[in-house]
């Protein structure tokens, strides 16, 4: 990621957010030359195909899912967060790993308080693994945050519309735990 940042500007202190990308704003002002969009593009692709890491990932429908359930619905971010905890658990295990440090996107204090409560909660039926979670603003320009950011959109394209080609949803692909994403309802 670092390498990919010094390639396009001479610090790295760039935050690689999708939105932005997408829309060639702010410091990606740059992607409206065809040719440099082009570039770029093809290195993050090739940077989200090449790094070792594993995608998480469940997609909750909240129209459907409010239809479905109604005033009994689960907050999606916390049916998602449980999804996403079942593979994470089965994953350290078959992995033999102990040990899972997190770290989420912060959105505010209330949406930070009621995942960090879900999450506690749901570990707690796990005690053989040593959890810890920490929440850090997208402006603080952490690895992790940045991946995970530039694999949302093309995941939740590939929800949204499957038939449609995905070239940034293509390259990453493999990397997605069980190779299938979670939809609910």
């Amino acid at each position: 990621m670092s390498r990919l940042k010094l390639n396009y500007w001479d610090h790295e202190g760039v935050n690689l957010h999708s939105r932005d990308i997408r829309k060639s704003s702010g410091p990606f002002s740059f992607l409206q030359v065809r040719e440099l969009r082009e570039s770029f593009l093809t290195e993050i692709s090739s940077m989200m195909s090449s790094c070792d890491y594993h995608i998480f990932t469940t997609a909750v429908n909240k129209v459907d899912h409010l239809k479905k359930w109604g005033d009994r619905a689960e907050n999606p971010y916390v049916l998602a967060l449980r999804s996403i905890m079942l593979d994470t658990v089965l994953f350290l295990k078959t992995n033999s790993a102990r040990e899972l440090p997190l770290v989420a996107e912060a959105r505010g204090k209330r949406e930070d308080n009621e995942l960090e409560q879900a999450f506690y909660k749901l570990t707690a039926d796990h005690k053989e693994i040593e959890w810890s979670l920490v929440f850090q603003r997208k402006e603080n320009n952490i690895a992790g945050i940045q991946l995970a950011d530039l694999a949302a959109h093309p995941i939740a394209r590939t929800v949204i519309n499957p038939l449609q080609q995905n070239r940034a949803y293509s390259e990453m692909e493999s990397k997605i735990f069980g190779e299938r994403i979670r939809i609910y309802p």
